[in-house]
């Protein structure tokens, strides 16, 4: 018999990082969609609702490309739904398996996230909803402040434990601890 691949959380086993002003998680692992075409974020917040996707958010990635990210497990009929929707105007990539999501929260976020990233992170030029695909490090991510001091990074799988663990690196140095592997 052939052996099957064994799904395993690429951070499985990575402490959650905390301390007083922050916090380092992974995220769950659910779904990540890459949608390109000839559609706006707008279109695809209308199509969203319509299929039942009320949770999940939009990014821009690119010309005419955007993420769509969510902490739910995607169904087939959500994603045929939105396929079905779009058609004509967008194509819709999976990438749920590929992309891995991390949270960098807390009054230091920026302070960490500023060693690695040459965006300009403060609130009036990266204002709340604000994405950038940019590097980290060398590390090629997709960043999105998601709230006034919490951030989301995105990044390609196989690179995934190599972010954290640099990013790890730098809350610990902030005064963050090991709360739970």
């Amino acid at each position: 018999m052939p052996d099957l691949p064994i799904y395993r959380p690429v951070l499985a086993g990575k402490a959650t990082v905390g301390g007083d002003t922050i916090r380092l998680e992974a995220l769950p692992e659910r779904h990540l969609l890459h949608v390109m075409g000839t559609t706006t974020r707008e279109e695809i917040e209308a199509h969203l609702l319509a299929a039942g996707l009320k949770e999940s958010s939009v990014r821009p990635a690119g010309y005419r490309q955007w993420f769509i990210t969510g902490n739910d497990r995607l169904s087939d009929i959500h994603l045929r739904a939105l396929t079905g929707a779009l058609a004509g105007r967008a194509f819709i990539c999976d990438q749920s398996h590929g992309r891995i999501r991390i949270r960098v929260s807390g009054l230091n976020a920026t302070r960490v996230l500023n060693k690695g990233t040459a965006v300009d992170l403060h609130p009036s030029a990266f204002p709340v909803g604000s994405t950038a695909m940019t590097l980290f490090g060398h590390i090629s991510i997709q960043l999105t402040r998601t709230g006034a001091d919490d951030f989301e990074l995105t990044v390609l799988r196989s690179f995934a434990e190599s972010l954290h663990e640099e990013l790890e690196a730098l809350a610990l140095a902030h005064g963050a601890k090991r709360l739970t592997a």
